[in-house]
């Protein structure tokens, strides 16, 4: 007689994204450290599947065009990266608006997003170039550990829903409980950097940036009726599932890199 199978419980997926989470960063690491030409194609590719992922939400039944739309994206992106221009930064319309022209539907949803994800992406790869390893080591730690914190935060404490109608499994706990993960990731790079203690409050506004971004995924998954972007990540849906508060962050962080001084660092 087979035994009955293991009552559930909110631990089970925790082997599943450890192991895959562990893939993603080993990869990404890699791509961070080389910086130049392969952290660029590895921010292109990450983009266009992103791309790929937001067409198939939308429209599920036609695939190759969604194919079509991610190869241009990735071709924009890799002209931009390599000769931007003033004027070149139209280039990121193409895709959105040939987009649209090929939806009925959601077109405002489509434009938005595309536009996002190719200018979150331009956004990392120059600040890579600019800035240089340290600082964008520190803004995928924010997101890391404030995903961590949350993640951990939310299965222990539980309590009040941060937004419930958008997301019902985010928790006000798991959401503070980012913000102190990125606030303590501050602290740590003004230990390691010439920077003040800013870095610790920017930090944790960097870390809500994320959650905004995190937060617009998971408005554009209900409102598709989908519970993942794809299925290309075991535990983890898509690449857009895993790189939503990313994207949400760089976009927060092209701005604030032109308002502030981003200091050297003392290693």
């Amino acid at each position: 007689m087979t035994p009955p199978p293991a009552n559930p419980t909110k631990w089970d997926d925790l082997t599943v994204r450890i192991a895959s989470s562990a893939a993603m960063v080993v990869v990404g690491a890699v791509g961070v450290i080389l910086g130049g030409v392969w952290f660029q194609m590895m921010v292109v590719f990450v983009s266009a599947v992103m791309i790929w992922e937001l067409w198939m939400m939308i429209r599920p039944k036609e695939p190759t065009k969604g194919m079509l739309l991610a190869a241009l994206a990735a071709s924009v992106m890799s002209g931009q990266l390599t000769q931007a221009t003033p004027w070149g930064f139209l280039l990121f319309l193409i895709v959105p608006l040939i987009g649209i022209s090929q939806l009925k539907t959601e077109k405002k949803t489509f434009f938005v997003f595309a536009l996002g994800i190719q200018v979150a992406g331009w956004g990392l790869v120059h600040f890579r170039v600019d800035y240089g390893f340290t600082w964008l080591l520190w803004l995928m730690s924010v997101v890391i550990v404030t995903d961590i914190f949350g993640y951990f935060a939310g299965k222990a404490f539980g309590g009040p829903k941060f937004w419930p109608r958008i997301s019902p499994k985010k928790t006000w706990s798991g959401t503070v409980a980012g913000w102190i993960g990125a606030g303590i990731v501050g602290f740590i790079f003004t230990l390691l950097t010439n920077a003040g203690v800013w870095v610790i409050l920017i930090s944790m506004i960097l870390s809500f940036a994320g959650q905004m971004g995190d937060i617009a995924e998971s408005a554009l998954k209900r409102r598709m009726g989908v519970k993942d972007s794809s299925t290309l990540i075991p535990g983890h849906g898509g690449l857009f599932d895993r790189f939503d508060a990313l994207l949400g962050a760089s976009l927060f962080l092209i701005f604030v890199a032109d308002i502030v001084d981003v200091p050297g660092v003392v290693f």
